[in-house]
Formats: structure tokens, C-alpha cells, sequence
């Protein structure tokens, strides 16, 4: 069975999007509707806003992130996510093996096709 671009899709961000939301928080906290627009602004790498949250949790529970609720000029408080140290030496784990991975991969994909 030949996969679709979706499929294909589905599987390359389940290794990169939990890296690609400690990125957004490298410049400073932001509330989950902020990292969904950074997010969705390439169009490829964020499916929808129902695996967000979930993910988020995770990486607060993986001790990448931690939340504050801050007042919000309409409507109730919003959570803000932060990253930890822990967190930022995950990112800097992640980008140092991304970098020779993509690579190597665009060689691949571009000497095969």
C-alpha cells in the first residue's frame, strides 16, 4: 500500500513537534493559542488543536516546561508555558542531532529520486 502525504506527515511530527514547541518557548513564555499559531504558520508541521494540549502535559510532566496562569485582558486567566532548563537542554540535544539527521536525509531523499 503507498502511503499518503498525510500519513507520511503524521509520522515525521511525531518526532519533531514536542521539539518544535520548546523552540516557540525559547524566546519566552506563551499561552497554548500562541504556540498554535507559530506552530500552524509553516502550514506542514501542526495538524490540529486537539494534540496540542495533550502534548503540552506531557512535556510538563517530562519537566520541559512549567505553567503560570496569568490574568488575560478578556476572559478568564491563560495558562503560560515556560521552558525549564531541562527543557532548553532537551532543545539543544534535539538540535544538535536534527541538524547532520535533515541532512543526511535530504541527501538521501535527493540522490534516490
Amino acid at each position: 500500500m503507498t502511503p499518503t502525504a498525510e500519513s507520511v506527515l503524521t509520522q515525521l511530527r511525531k518526532g519533531t513537534v514536542d521539539y518544535c514547541v520548546l523552540a516557540c518557548l525559547r524566546s519566552g513564555p506563551a499561552y497554548g493559542l500562541e504556540i498554535a499559531e507559530r506552530l500552524g504558520e509553516g502550514k506542514v508541521l501542526f495538524a490540529s488543536g486537539g494534540t496540542l494540549y495533550p502534548l503540552l502535559s506531557r512535556l510538563r510532566q517530562q519537566g520541559w516546561v512549567t505553567t503560570t496562569l496569568e490574568p488575560s485582558p478578556v476572559g478568564p486567566p491563560r495558562r503560560y508555558y515556560h521552558l525549564t532548563d531541562e527543557g532548553t537542554d532537551a532543545l539543544q540535544v534535539f538540535t544538535r542531532t536534527w541538524h547532520p539527521f535533515a541532512a543526511d536525509v535530504t541527501t538521501m531523499v535527493k540522490e534516490n529520486s
